[in-house]
This record gives C-alpha cells, structure tokens and sequence, in this order.
C-alpha cells in the first residue's frame, strides 16, 4: 500500500515537474526540439536495447510486446542530470539541469497479458546564440540573436499478450502535447530600434505503435529471443501566433517592446513516418542478457510553423545501432548482497536525421551523428520482491566542430526506483 501511495504522489505533481522541462542543446532548434527516445534508466544503461529485451519485473518502453512477461505489478519512475559542454573548436560553454524524465505503472491482468500507463517527456527545445556580422574594420554592424524553448510530452497506455506458448504481441497509444517559442532578435548599428520575430505554438498529436516477440527457451534455462517495433507514421499539429514588434536595448541588456509592426496566427506540422526496430537478445534465466538494436526512420517532414529549419537546416534519414546487456552474479544469494546486485553496459552509434549547413563552401550539409556509452547497477532493496534502485551513467559526444558546427560533449546520470508487488493477491486467513 506504500509503495502505490508513493506512487500516486508522484503522479500529482509530475505534470508541473515536466512541463518545467528544458533542453541546452543548440540542435533542438529542430521542428519539435531535441528528442529523448522512449527508454527506461536501465534499458539506457544497456545502450538503449528493448526490442528483444524481457524481463518479468522490468518496464520495456520499446517494445509493448514484452510486457506479456511481467509477472509484478511495477511503479517507476526515472531522474535526469545532464551536463553539457558545447565546444565550437576555439572556446566551450557548459550547462547543468536536473529533471524528472517519466514515471509510469504496470499491472499483469493474467500470466499472459499486461497493462501499462504513464507520462514522459518527448522532446524539448532550448537554445540561444547569437550571429555578429562584422564590417571591414571588425566592428559589429548587425547582431542575430536565435532563442527557443518549450516542450512536448506524451501520455500513453499499452498492452502485451502472449498469443502463443513462445510469441507474445503488443500495443501501445499515446497523445502528445506541449508548447514551443522561438524568436529572432536583429539589431543593427546605427538604427534606433531593433527588432525582434517571435512564434508561439500548441503542440498536438498522437501516435501507434505496435510489437512482436519471440522467445525459444533452450537447454539450462538458456533462451533466444527475437523482437520487433514499429511506431506508425504520425502528424503532430501545431497553432499559435506570430508576432513581429520593434524594440530598444537598455545598457544591461533588457528588453523595452515598443510598436508592434504585425501580428497573425500561425499553423504548422511535423509529418513522421513508420519507425522500425528490430532486435535480437541471448540469455540465461536469472543470470544474464545480451542484445543488439537496429533502428530505421525516414526523414521527417516538417511545413508551416515547425519548418524553422531555413536554408541552413534539413532533414535526413535516421539511425541507431544500440549493443548493451546485463549481469546479475547470483539474484538470490543469501550469503552476499552485491552478488544480488544487476550490472549494466551499453553502446550507442546513432545518425540523428540532423543536417546542417556549416561555414564551409558549396552547398553540402554535414550529417549530425551521436555516439555514447554506458554502464549502470540495479541495487536490490527487497528479498521478497525485486524492487531496486537504478543507476546509469551515460557519456558520449554528438555533432563536430568541423565545417563551422558545434560538439556537444555529454554525462548523463540518471535514476530510477522500480517498486514491485503483487496487485492481485488472495486473502488469506490464519
């Protein structure tokens, strides 16, 4: 009773925590902002796998197939600190934030179907930079300043069911929303007042997915296992306004609105197509799992609102390889705690579907890659059911300095409680 009560708690205040939700990456100027994945702190910890990944006391937000082996009913909910070093090739700014990355619950209905529900962040947007154009002598003579923030989250509800002794089939739905500014502030020497664009927008949309797995339990409680994801192609829709007004810069920098020069409402979208992942997974019962992820999305097709991307800015086909697993010495020794203990490792090589034009000549655009890696442990905190504390700590570099573009070096540490109990337990008398 605890445990649910600790739970619904978090669910009371969670939509403030998220909607506080904000991004340091100059790359989230893209469409809908920087996008986070739908992964637990221990399927990141295993370098994102999920597709093939089962587990009866762990949450898979990959793949809803594998929610047909969940034998506990389980509350978690994950915790996000992300340091961020922006590097140009001459100089680097840092940044630090803390959040609340998703919480969610799932119940088994039967040893063949389970139910889930929960809330995460999406997506967020949060950058700022400034473009100076220099005249001859190297004075200042125009200044672009770009800024945006905001955020998408999602709710969702999903089922798994095992049609079959060794394959199970999932679905997952879910309603996204959340809402977005950007801006451009130009000033220009000797002109009196600057000016300053700014698009405001409600984000709406929703999304399917749906899953299949396969497990073929072998000789020693051995098994392999084999999965597959497919989000299906989705629109998010976007309404808000646009303002465009004149303004003048105080010494310390802020900002005194002055005209406004026009006003009118704004309409966008962001068309995603089919995304796919498909993996594969070897194991021990008990003991341990290794997997390998590969994940495939065409580029995605953003008009109106959230076609900020310009000249500068483009979508392409996008990318992941993710290899990772697990390692529990002994889940139920007596004698040592750390044999109890899960440990974790993970790699990650992902195509972003992110090009940018850089500083370079011609008109190529360099494609945005992101690589990392990661390790974490599962720390027990119950014989008799296997609730655990989650560690990860996740680092890696996304983008290049090459070409006039920025490198993002990232540590990500993240947590997570995963309570688990038995929701449907007969009364008994003594």
């Amino acid at each position: 009773m605890i445990r649910r009560i600790l739970f619904f708690l978090i669910l009371l205040v969670s939509t403030q925590i998220f909607s506080q939700r904000s991004s340091s990456s100059p790359y989230s100027i893209f469409g809908v902002g920087e996008e986070f994945g739908t992964r637990t702190v221990e399927q990141i910890s295993m370098g994102g796998i999920g597709a093939a990944y089962t587990s009866p006391s762990t949450l898979n937000f990959i793949n809803p197939a594998s929610l047909s082996s969940l034998r506990f009913s389980t509350y978690a909910f994950g915790l996000l600190n992300n340091d961020l070093r922006i590097d140009d090739g001459t100089t680097t700014q840092s940044s630090s934030s803390s959040t609340l990355s998703y919480f969610s619950f799932a119940v088994p209905i039967s040893p063949r179907m389970a139910f889930i529900a929960g809330m995460q962040p999406t997506s967020a947007v949060g950058y700022s930079f400034v473009n100076t154009t220099l005249d001859t002598n190297g004075d200042p003579i125009e200044i672009e300043e770009f800024a945006g923030n905001g955020s998408v989250n999602r709710i969702y509800g999903g089922l798994g069911v095992k049609i079959f002794k060794n394959v199970s089939v999932g679905l997952e739905i879910d309603f996204l929303f959340g809402s977005i500014e950007n801006s451009v502030l130009n000033a220009r020497a000797n002109v009196a007042l600057a000016t300053k664009n700014v698009e405001d927008s409600n984000v709406r949309g929703g999304s399917i997915k749906t899953g299949i797995q396969y497990e073929k339990q072998l000789k020693n409680d051995h098994f392999f296992n084999l999965g597959a994801a497919f989000k299906l192609s989705n629109t998010l829709r976007s309404t808000g306004s646009e303002h465009l007004y004149s303004l003048t810069l105080s010494s310390l920098g802020s900002e005194l609105p002055r005209d406004t020069i026009f006003s009118e409402n704004v309409k966008g979208k962001l068309e995603r197509p089919l995304e796919t992942v498909v993996g594969i997974g070897y194991g021990k019962k008990n003991k341990w799992f290794a997997g390998l992820d590969y994940k495939f999305q065409s580029a995605l097709i953003p008009t109106g609102f959230l076609d900020n991307s310009s000249q500068s800015l483009r979508y392409g086909n996008s990318t992941r390889i993710s290899l990772g697993g697990e390692y529990t010495p002994k889940f139920n020794s007596i004698s040592s705690y750390w044999q109890r203990v899960t440990y974790r490792f993970g790699l990650k090589s992902e195509k972003t579907g992110q090009l940018v034009k850089g500083s370079g000549t011609g008109n190529s655009f360099t494609e945005i890659k992101d690589f990392g890696m990661s390790f974490g442990v599962g720390l027990p905190l119950s014989r008799n059911y296997p609730t655990s504390v989650n560690f990860a700590v996740e680092y890696g570099k996304k983008g290049t300095t090459s070409n006039g573009l920025l490198q993002e070096n990232y540590l990500n540490l993240r947590l997570s409680l995963s309570l688990n109990d038995i929701w449907f337990r007969k009364r008994t008398i003594d």
